[in-house]
């Protein structure tokens, strides 16, 4: 008797990536300008190991002063494409919220989960194997709900959960250790 064996999709596993203060240097108000747009030290590096690690990279940012009027979305779009030269495109997607909840609600914008969700359907992502890394506990909120591990980075005064690195470089190491 001969059968076809049905081979049992899988799925692909993903690091969710906020942009201000883990990509790209906060600066202690919205980064728009390309001038201000400063990449984080070992941010391509790192990037290069999750990738060559299997990792799908994926970008999930707040982007409120779209809403507020401050900048545009294409000036959003122009950050992103500096950010995607100087890592060799290494970056599969990018997902921003424009709502400020002072203008507009949006269950996009984290501690929303909405961007992941989208995510997740798009590649077929595996929440179990994927991670999340972000400067505040928002960030770490949006992938709990959908059950994504965190990472808190950066020296923010936000209360540190076990998981913690002081930036990219260490959450790199977290994430490859397969903690």
């Amino acid at each position: 008797m001969i059968t076809d064996a049905v081979e049992p999709t899988s799925r692909a596993k993903a690091v969710f990536l906020d942009r201000d203060g883990v990509l790209n240097h906060e600066i202690g108000h919205y980064v728009w300008q390309l001038e201000e747009f400063v990449i984080a030290a070992g941010v391509p590096e790192s990037l290069a190991r999750l990738k060559a690690a299997g990792y799908r990279l994926i970008v999930v940012t707040n982007q409120a002063g779209i809403a507020k009027g401050l900048y545009t979305a294409q000036q959003v779009h122009a950050c992103h494409q500096k950010l995607q030269q100087a890592c060799d495109n290494a970056i599969d997607a990018f997902y921003f919220a424009s709502a400020h909840p002072s203008v507009s609600e949006s269950l996009m914008r984290k501690p929303d989960s909405l961007m992941l969700e989208k995510a997740i359907a798009r590649f077929r992502i595996d929440p179990a194997q994927s991670w999340i890394v972000g400067d505040r506990l928002r960030d770490l909120q949006a992938g709990a709900k959908v059950g994504v591990r965190g990472i808190l980075v950066g020296e923010g005064e936000e209360v540190r959960p076990a998981l913690y690195a002081p930036d990219l470089r260490g959450a790199t190491d977290i994430i490859l250790a397969g903690l």
